[in-house]
């Protein structure tokens, strides 16, 4: 299912026919670098996470697939998630390939757009690794500002950033 679509990029929900793309995004170390994740041991692993990932049905949104609208090849993933803190938080993650190419930018303006336009929320926040300098820029480029510092899902020195629907 198709969730929207920018310039250059389409967002549509994960599924299990991702799992090789997903295992190979999550198991390039500076990918997970900032992250407290652990990478997929087999794309099996990935497969099994992919199958059954219920964000979608349990809060109506979730992380999303990003392909590029000229290929349809999967370039990592972007979305909003509900946290630990009961938050609507946004994501991103690429391949190194695609870095540098305003795609994480384009990309997260859509997941904005999507949660205060179609899901009515009225706040989404945003949460980096102070060392993680590359996310920080993305998320003041979608216009969002820092609003505390703490530790969260493995990253002890976070910032959190917020943006509140107009």
């Amino acid at each position: 299912m198709i969730i929207a679509e920018t310039e250059r990029l389409i967002l549509r929900e994960l599924n299990v026919s991702d799992a090789k793309d997903f295992y190979e995004l999550n198991t390039d170390p500076e990918v997970l670098k900032y992250t407290g994740d652990s990478p997929f041991s087999s794309i099996s692993e990935a497969e099994n996470f992919l199958g059954n990932y219920t964000d979608y049905q349990k809060n109506g949104f979730g992380r999303w697939a990003v392909v590029l609208k000229e290929s349809n090849q999967f370039i990592g993933w972007c979305g909003l998630k509900l946290n630990e803190e009961n938050l609507v938080d946004i994501g991103f993650r690429f391949f190194q390939t695609e870095w540098g190419k305003g795609y994480a930018t384009e990309s997260a303006l859509a997941c904005i757009a999507y949660g205060f336009h179609q899901l009515q929320l009225k706040k989404i926040i945003g949460r980096a690794s102070k060392d993680n300098l590359a996310s920080l820029k993305v998320l003041e480029k979608i216009g969002m500002k820092v609003w505390k510092e703490d530790s969260c899902e493995g990253i002890e020195n976070a910032i959190y950033y917020q943006i509140e629907a107009k």
